[in-house]
């Protein structure tokens, strides 16, 4: 076979449909944000404001967060050494573990290298050893979800999106013997849209199923103390196994989940994602541990992301942008072909000099694709206004479909 031809026409294929990736190199500038310099080969620097980070708080490049980190590598180093079991646990492993345990109101907590490993793992530990375990499923869930679920070999369940009646009537067909998980998110990221959590949990505890719950574009951002949004709609209790991340609102890297004590240590123990991964470095457990209580102590910051992000959408509908409906700080404004929403993107960077990742296929369904934007505690009502004035300049450029402005 010739390989390299084989992926040289995959490649190809790629970018005829406008799905080819192109990643925009930026150099984060601490106490900047969201200002980020873009790099190109054979082209000077240029500052961009950056629109489309995960980075929802901006805690990534908060004082507290930067000043733990560079502590702990003064004191300990770069590395944590080895595996949580050879030498790689360190008292900041620990510390983090009890900070998310207490945030989610659970037993215990276990730290993983990021949120995919944490639901790869954790389903896929689960699934595999819990006898004739049958998993269902979101239809819309994340990559990492589905890809434990498959590992597992455990019998998928798939119900439809958010649909509490579906998983009853899937649930009631079942084995009332044999175990089972409902797997769901809270937020789901690309349309904004948030699970009725309470409703499905009663369901599954209906019907004898543990609840798992992925709070990852959640934590930090809904409830009284950032613990999500089942803490927001007084559910937290329901949820047998949550899963977050600590890679977005707690801006560092690193995934995690929070139970009872016994499932925590049975995932500890048999997780083979978790056992065979080097841990965390020390002063990444240590940004992340300033980070959590930092936000868990300033609810301030919540309720400035969702103005920030309920000013957004105002603007968008009012200058007549296809903003999609969201009751989250996601905000998708809808472009719908692949080849457009590229180079939607490419001309809010080049003319405007605004970041905007596109989002395309396998991310979103074909004809869906759109921008997401993620509007943040920093981003001012000029930044808002100049925004606004790219994304119409853009539409008009590409003829783009608009709406009747907003009243």
């Amino acid at each position: 076979m010739d390989y390299e031809a084989f992926f040289s026409d995959h490649l190809d294929r790629l970018r005829d449909e406008g799905r080819y990736r192109v990643f925009a190199e930026l150099e984060r500038i601490a106490g900047a944000f969201p200002r980020a310099r873009l790099h190109r080969e054979g082209q000077s620097t240029r500052d961009v404001t950056v629109w489309c980070s995960n980075d929802y708080l901006a805690m990534g490049q908060h004082p507290a967060v930067i000043e733990a980190m560079q502590a702990a590598i003064g004191a300990q180093g770069s590395g944590a050494g080895g595996t949580r079991n050879i030498s790689g646990t360190n008292t900041l492993h620990a510390a983090l573990e009890r900070e998310l345990a207490h945030l989610h109101g659970k037993e215990a907590a276990l730290v993983f290298t990021s949120g995919y490993v944490a639901n790869e793992t954790t389903l896929q530990t689960l699934g595999a050893m819990l006898p004739g375990c049958e998993i269902y499923s979101d239809s819309f869930n994340h990559a990492s979800m589905i890809a434990g679920i498959r590992h597992s070999g455990a019998a998928r369940k798939i119900f439809r999106h958010n649909d509490a009646a579906h998983l009853e009537e899937l649930l009631a067909a079942a084995d009332p013997a044999k175990p089972k998980i409902v797997a769901f998110e809270s937020v789901y990221s690309m349309d904004g849209d948030i699970s009725p959590i309470a409703e499905i949990c009663r369901v599954a505890h209906r019907h004898g199923a543990l609840t798992y719950l992925d709070e990852v574009h959640a934590v930090g951002m809904y409830g009284a103390r950032g613990a999500g949004v089942a803490e927001r709609d007084g559910a937290a209790a329901e949820v047998d196994i949550v899963q977050g991340t600590l890679a977005k609102a707690f801006g560092v890297v690193g995934g995690y989940i929070a139970s009872t004590a016994a499932t925590v240590d049975f995932i500890r123990s048999c997780g083979t994602g978790f056992i065979f991964t080097t841990s965390l470095p020390p002063a990444i457990a240590a940004a992340a541990l300033a980070s959590v209580r930092h936000v868990t102590a300033h609810p301030e910051l919540r309720v400035r992301h969702q103005e920030r992000a309920a000013t957004l959408k105002r603007r968008l509908a009012a200058a007549g942008l296809p903003v999609m409906p969201s009751v989250t700080h996601i905000v998708p404004v809808a472009v719908g072909d692949a080849a457009l929403c590229k180079q939607a993107s490419d001309l809010l960077l080049d003319r405007h000099a605004i970041y905007v990742q596109p989002i395309n296929y396998p991310t979103v369904p074909r004809g869906t694709e759109r921008l997401r934007l993620t509007p943040t505690p920093l981003h001012g009502d000029e930044d808002m206004a100049r925004l606004v004035a790219a994304l119409t300049d853009v539409w008009q450029t590409l003829g783009l479909g608009r709406r009747a402005a907003a009243e």
